[in-house]
This record gives C-alpha cells, structure tokens and sequence, in this order.
C-alpha cells in the first residue's frame, strides 16, 4: 500500500497536473493501474534502451567486427539486419498478435531472445576469432532483429492501453533520458583513455547488456495489462496481406508512413558522419566519442522531446526533421567544400551529437503520433504494416545512398539532407492528432 502511494505521488509529479488518474480513452479499470505501469514500462524501456547504446552497430558493435578480426566486409551489414530484420517480419507478428487479448507477453518474449542473443555474441566474442566470431555476431543479430518485433508490436498496444493519451511522449521521453544518462556514464569509463579497451572488456559489455534485457523482461511481466480488443483469423498470411490494404483506404495512414520513409534518413546519415571522421583520423578515442555523443544526445533532449509530444507529436517531427535536415546538408557542405585542417575531425562527433538529438525527436515523435492515431486493434494494425513497409525501404534508400557514397560520404549526407527536408513538407501535411 506504501508502495502505491509513492507511485502515485511520483506520478503526479510527473503527469503535472491536479488529478493524475484522470484518464480519457482507457478503461477505468486500467485507469487506476496507470502509476503503477507507467513506472514499470518506463524501467523496462530504460534497461532496452541502455543495451541498445551499449551494443550499437553503428559504433560498438562495428567496431568490435574488427576486433575480434573479422573481415571489414561484414560491417556493411549491421545496420541493415538491425533494422529491417525487425521491421520487416511484423506484418505477420502483427497478424497473430492482435488474436490475443492480453499482449505484454509478447514483449516479455521478445525481450528475453534478445538478451539471450546478447549473451550469445559475449561468447562467442570469448571463444571464437576471424570469420567464425563474425559470423556468429551476424547471425545472432538476425535472432536480435527478429524478436524486437515482437517488442515494437506489442509495446505500442500494451502502451496504449496502460497509459492515458496525453502521458505517452513523456514516458517515452524518460526512459531515453534515463538510459542515456546511466550509459553516457558507462562510455566514460570505456573511453577514457586512448586505447582499445580490448576483447575482455568487450565481452563484459555484452553480457551486462544481454543481463538488462532479461532484466527488462521480468520487469514487464509485472505490468498489469487488462484485456483489450483482438481479432483475427486462422490465416495470419491472408490477414497480413488484408492490413496492407489499409496504404490505400486510409489517407491519414498512408501520409504518415510517408512521411516516416523520408524522415528514417536522420538514421541512415550517422554512419557516414563516422566514416567522415575515419577518413581525417584513426584514433580509438574518437569512436569512443560518437559513443558518448550518442548517449549524451539522449539524455538531454528525449525527455524534452516527450513532453512536447504530448502537445503535438506532430509538430516534434517537424523540428526533428528540419534539425536532421540542416545538419546533415551543413555537415555534408563542409566536408565537400572546406579546407583541410588538422581538428576537422572533430567537428563530425559535434554533428552526430546534434544529428542524434533531431533523431531522437523524430523518433519519438513518430512513435508517439501513430499510438495516438489509432485506437484498439488498428493500433496493432498501423505498427505492423508501417514497420514491415519501412523495413523494405530501409534496405532500399540504403542501398541508394551507399551507392551514392560511392561519389563520397559528404555527397551521401547532402542527398539524406534533402529527404529530410522532404519529410518535414510532408509531416506539415498530416493531421495534428
């Protein structure tokens, strides 16, 4: 009982507002249950973000490839495998989802096969060298990719149900803020120095991010969802096709997804802020500060994010897109125009730290607009097939803008410039919801 009542006081401190229960498009009964699960959720989201910084394939996870001497090849593939290995497959996970009433098992599920994957590139890190490790890495980032599905699609419906409209963006917000915090101090101790911190610091690195997913799994498992919506039939193929249709019927719909194809380019741009700073040096400290601008982008801006999202996710787009947009093009002008220096190196982290802050808003933005969109099973519904179509197009525009890079990495960065941009023209078309 003393428990609840802190909850609810913290609660109120966070919602910011007289009564913090008062709940508009949930059930009553879910409506008592909210302090309790927004909390939950929060410390769950906290744990997956956190080993989501700690193994990034941009960075951490493209670094060690190398490490563990694996041929610089397979780097290419981390990126693509981690997004749309779990964009992809949710048209079907989304299908056989919504058949069921209560859906956070889902989540739990998903969270434990990716700690078990973690846990399983930790030792195959520590026992195995060359192709064979990298190979290793690559197919448990398939097993990965593949059970976050089922994490995206459940948390959007798990999340709508649990938490009252107007308090999704700042639970969203707080959980990035809260992971980044505890992982930008975690990257000053693996950074500090300027040497690699080596394979036995690496292979603990994956463990305790395998560890925060299991971890994340038992605290979901805690949140008390009640029954919602289901439906569905025997054929989760046929009624994954049949949710495709909504592109054409649905206008809204389709103008989101959309504008969330031309705005996924704030995350195809930050390799090549990388690949840029590579070119001028090679110093081991220099990954470790992308590392730490990563992290530290969230911390300050998701939560900031959160809150303005709950007024307009819309609008938290649109800044987020036109931000990604302005510094892709800067950074991109730059490097093709300006002089060479000895600190130009530099200046790519200072770009990623700010092109991740718009990252961040985007991505909360979106998330937090297709929740409030849709109601009931169409939730599921809208996840599923947004995600499966941006899948493909993932692997699509990177395919373009690698070949695009074949005329330079700056060239890459000026052409994701003006996607984004596009994206923002389109988000100022969307409904605000």
């Amino acid at each position: 009982m003393a428990n609840r009542e802190l909850l609810d006081r913290l609660y109120a401190q966070v919602a910011n507002d007289e009564d913090a229960r008062t709940c508009k498009d949930i059930s009553e009964e879910a409506c008592r249950e909210v302090p309790g699960n927004f909390f939950r959720i929060i410390t769950a989201n906290a744990l997956t973000k956190m080993g989501d910084l700690l193994i990034n394939p941009k960075t951490v996870l493209a670094w060690l490839i190398t490490a563990v001497g694996a041929p610089a090849w397979l780097v290419g593939f981390l990126v693509p495998i981690r997004e749309s290995g779990s964009l992809i497959p949710q048209l079907m996970i989304g299908a056989w989802v919504r058949r069921y009433p209560v859906r956070k098992g889902f989540w739990v599920l998903g969270a434990a096969l990716q700690g078990v994957a973690v846990l399983g590139m930790a030792v195959a890190v520590w026992w195995l060298e060359g192709m064979q490790a990298g190979m290793a890495i690559i197919g448990l980032l398939i097993l990965f990719s593949i059970s976050r599905g089922f994490c995206s699609v459940a948390m959007k419906d798990v999340q709508g149900k649990c938490i009252p409209k107007a308090r999704r963006g700042r639970l969203t917000g707080l959980s990035a803020t809260l992971s980044g915090g505890i992982t930008f101090a975690l990257s000053l101790l693996i950074f500090h120095g300027d040497a690699d911190p080596g394979r036995a610091f690496y292979t603990a690195l994956l463990a305790g991010a395998g560890v925060a997913w299991l971890a994340a799994a038992w605290v979901f498992l805690t949140v008390d969802e009640y029954p919602g919506a289901s439906e569905g039939g025997h054929n989760a193929f046929r009624e994954a096709l049949a949710s495709l249709r909504l592109l054409k019927t649905d206008v809204p719909f389709r103008r989101f997804v959309v504008t969330r194809a031309l705005l996924m380019s704030s995350s195809l741009a930050s390799p090549f802020l990388v690949l840029l700073a590579q070119d001028q040096s090679s110093l081991p400290l220099l990954l470790g500060s992308f590392v730490l601008a990563s992290s530290l982008a969230s911390t300050v801006s998701a939560t900031f994010w959160g809150y303005m999202a709950d007024t307009s996710s819309r609008n938290v787009m649109i800044r987020g897109g036109g931000l990604a947009a302005m510094i892709c093009m800067l950074a991109g002008a730059f490097a093709l125009w300006a002089p060479e220096v000895s600190w130009l190196h530099w200046l790519f982290p200072v770009a990623y730290f700010v092109l991740a802050i718009a990252h961040a808003g985007i991505r909360i933005g979106r998330k937090t607009y297709l929740v409030d969109m849709a109601g009931g099973t169409k939730r599921t519904d809208y996840t599923s097939v947004s995600n499966t179509v941006i899948g493909v197009l993932l692997l699509v525009v990177g395919a373009f803008s690698a070949a695009v890079a074949t005329l330079g990495n700056d060239w890459a960065l000026l052409v994701l410039g003006v996607l984004a941009a596009t994206g923002v023209v389109s988000a100022l078309l969307l409904d605000d919801v």
